[in-house]
């Protein structure tokens, strides 16, 4: 059987899945629940000291973004980080560390960015015995209006002088928890290795306001007639955390840095995206929030199973599996050709396909009398947005023209020659470049 067990940046742990810091990972009672229902590891949620008191809201703290079966699609949070004592805090994770050996323990940190304030709460953590820090500059809300946060993590030069601080003064593996809010996630990430950082993590949560009540025309959460931004989080995140997550497993500069992965993990498969695009472990929090701790068994058996029977014997194999298959848009192969198809027998005539095509597309798919829904070649672009608003699946694919055929659509001849396609006449990197 597939070995799920990982070793990050020197913290062992018997399964990729940690739960992120986040109300889940607030107190011990939480944290061995968590632990008797097989994570692999905890972000405690962020510990601060120094600066005004933490105080959070005593109403509504989330807002939700819902499918059309009430299923969860996105949460927001105005939570600040903890509200207990730190000595508190402190107290439990040594417990938890003891009575859990197996498990990750890593410590979330957010501190005034001062040098002092840093090195003040660091030795403080190590007497716990956890076996690592991660710092919070990504939370978008409350502490970012302290000069914390998402504060730091927007501007690369903090980020790089507050993870030197740490790693001059502290034992621990430093892993630095990066803000989607900014431009281009690759400045930071650099940050954090220049300043000697021996991980990162990402995605924190996006800002946002979820919805509007209007009713009260006060954004949801509403306190007291009030709303505010918050952090957005849960499975609608999860395209900008894969490809913020590639971003950085394939940038030169970073090439090397171990990642550990958060945005909307929510089954076995949402894990191993993460996995191959970079990341040697994921992080999760919406899913347990939803659904409770027990999900990560189904999270592990099915990463286990999919492993067994791609031959994958432990998680590092893997792990950026699929980093060399991403590139930039100019590098895609445009000799590739492929057409839609329907199969007739799994046709529930529903019409969606080529409602969708008439209407906001190319105009490639036929209605024929009794509803018989049939691709015209010469008008289709391959989008595949047939494949994507059909109900039944695999009733329409996208299948590729065998090289020699004629594109009726552009009259040129399909080449399979990609190995060439660097200079290729159909390349328009290469008829620039002429």
């Amino acid at each position: 059987m597939a070995n799920l067990a990982t070793n990050f940046v020197g913290i062992r742990s018997p399964n990729p899945f940690w739960l992120a810091s986040a109300p889940p990972t607030d107190k011990e009672y939480n944290v061995v629940r968590a632990f008797k229902a097989g994570w692999g590891g905890v972000v405690w949620k962020t510990l601060g000291e120094a600066g005004p008191p933490i105080v959070n809201v005593n109403g509504p703290r989330y807002g939700v973004v819902y499918g059309a079966d009430r299923r969860v699609l996105g949460l927001n949070n105005i939570e600040l980080i903890t509200d207990r004592p730190l000595e508190v805090n402190l107290r439990e994770i040594s417990r938890v560390k003891r009575d859990w050996p197996d498990r990750a323990m890593v410590v979330s940190l957010m501190v005034p960015c001062e040098e002092q304030a840093w090195k003040a709460i660091l030795p403080l953590v190590e007497e716990t015995g956890a076996d690592g820090i991660e710092l919070n500059f990504g939370c978008p809300h409350g502490m970012s209006e302290r000069g914390m946060g998402s504060a730091v993590g927007q501007v690369p030069e903090y980020i790089e002088m507050v993870t030197r601080w740490c790693k001059q003064n502290t034992r621990m593996p430093v892993i630095v928890k990066l803000t989607p809010n900014i431009t281009d996630i690759r400045y930071p990430a650099r940050a954090a290795k220049r300043g000697g950082a021996d991980a990162v993590s990402l995605i924190n949560t996006v800002s946002s306001i979820t919805s509007v009540n209007l009713d009260t025309m006060s954004p949801e959460p509403s306190i007291d007639g009030k709303g505010s931004h918050g952090g957005y989080c849960g499975p609608a995140v999860k395209p900008i955390a894969l490809n913020m997550v590639a971003e950085i497993a394939r940038d030169p500069e970073t090439a090397g840095l171990p990642i550990s992965g958060i945005g909307g993990v929510t089954t076995w498969r949402d894990a191993a995206e993460f996995l191959a695009l970079g990341a040697g472990n994921v992080q999760v929090c919406t899913a347990a929030m939803t659904y409770g701790f027990k999900i990560v068994q189904e999270m592990a058996a099915g990463l286990s199973d999919w492993m067994d029977a791609k031959g994958y014997a432990s998680v590092a194999e893997v792990s950026g599996r699929a980093v060399p298959n991403v590139t930039d848009w100019q590098y895609l192969n445009l000799n590739y050709v492929t057409k839609a198809r329907i199969d007739q027998e799994a046709c529930i005539k529903c019409g969606r396909c080529y409602a969708a095509c008439e209407d906001t597309s190319h105009q490639a798919i036929w209605m024929k009398p009794g509803r018989v829904f049939e691709v015209n070649d010469a008008e289709c672009v391959a989008c595949n947005l047939c494949v994507d608003v059909c109900p039944v699946e695999n009733c329409i694919t996208m299948e590729r023209l065998p090289a020699g055929a004629v594109d009726t659509r552009t009259g040129r001849v399909v080449s399979d020659d990609y190995a060439n396609w660097t200079t290729h006449p159909n390349n328009p990197m290469a008829r620039a470049a002429e």
